[in-house]
């Protein structure tokens, strides 16, 4: 992981990602995709992680991409070829380098709350919407920026934004690149919540869910994701499986008996 671009920090089962491009609002450069898709990798072997909070230093959440990626392409020279092939290209995985710094906090056991503030746009939209659950601050701007430059987002918005919002809905912002503002986020459903602390409550929030049984956290987010589309058929099955594996274990044991001699819980990762 590139720490100068992005820096992780993992206490008490909460790992905070924080984007440091604060000089240019986080935007994409090359070695910025990489060095948030070689973060979400290093995320998937840590064994102590309950809980996730991805925020950007400086200014702003992510403005999208870099300014000289946007030239490169617009160029359609050598340059231009090779950063188009570098992002969007597939190399045996399911998502390319640009969908991957998306997807991939889907793709975590546990819950990721984004933080989000100043500009999201773009790339950085798309990023925020890879997110489990969305605290913005009130001055927070959010566009779907990609028509502007004569673009599509492609960065797995296919896959995350029909969970959040309805299909007329996405493509009105997709199709007009509009700029909107937390208030407009919050009522159709593109962020969970605004505070003026935004970054305070998503760690409060973060310190509820890692009090929990990591086993049960998981699973939950596990249902929600594989079952929230699905036939009654697939999703009853999904929750009689993960309740299953819950019940009776030592995390769940140790959950209930917390309750009963009202102390804390103490969960084994």
């Amino acid at each position: 992981m590139t720490e100068e671009l992005v820096s992780l920090e993992v206490s008490n089962g909460v790992a905070e990602i924080v984007f440091n491009r604060a000089d240019s609002h986080n935007s994409l450069s090359l070695e910025m995709f990489h060095a948030i898709a070689d973060c979400g990798d290093s995320l998937q072997r840590n064994e102590e992680i309950r809980v996730a909070i991805l925020s950007g230093k400086g200014p702003s959440f992510c403005s999208g991409l870099d300014l000289n990626i946007a030239k490169a392409l617009a160029e359609v020279g050598s340059e231009g070829r090779e950063v188009a092939d570098e992002l969007i290209e597939h190399r045996g995985a399911i998502a390319n380098l640009a969908q991957k710094v998306c997807w991939v906090w889907q793709e975590l056991p546990f819950p990721v709350i984004g933080a989000l503030h100043g500009v999201v746009f773009g790339g950085g939209f798309q990023i925020a919407m890879g997110c489990d659950i969305r605290i913005a601050d009130p001055e927070t701007k959010f566009s779907i920026m990609e028509s502007r430059w004569g673009l599509i987002p492609d960065m797995a918005i296919t896959q995350t934004i029909p969970n959040v919002l309805r299909k007329d809905q996405a493509l009105e912002l997709a199709l007009t690149a509009r700029i909107f503002d937390s208030t407009e986020a919050e009522k159709i459903g593109v962020i969970t919540s605004v505070s003026e602390d935004h970054l305070g409550v998503a760690r409060d929030l973060a310190a509820t869910i890692a009090a929990k049984s990591p086993d049960a956290t998981m699973a939950c987010k596990r249902l929600f994701n594989e079952g929230w589309n699905s036939g009654p058929e697939e999703g009853f099955k999904l929750e009689a499986q993960l309740q299953r594996t819950l019940l009776g274990s030592r995390n769940q044991r140790e959950a209930a008996s917390a309750i009963f001699e009202k102390r804390p819980a103490k969960f084994r990762t």
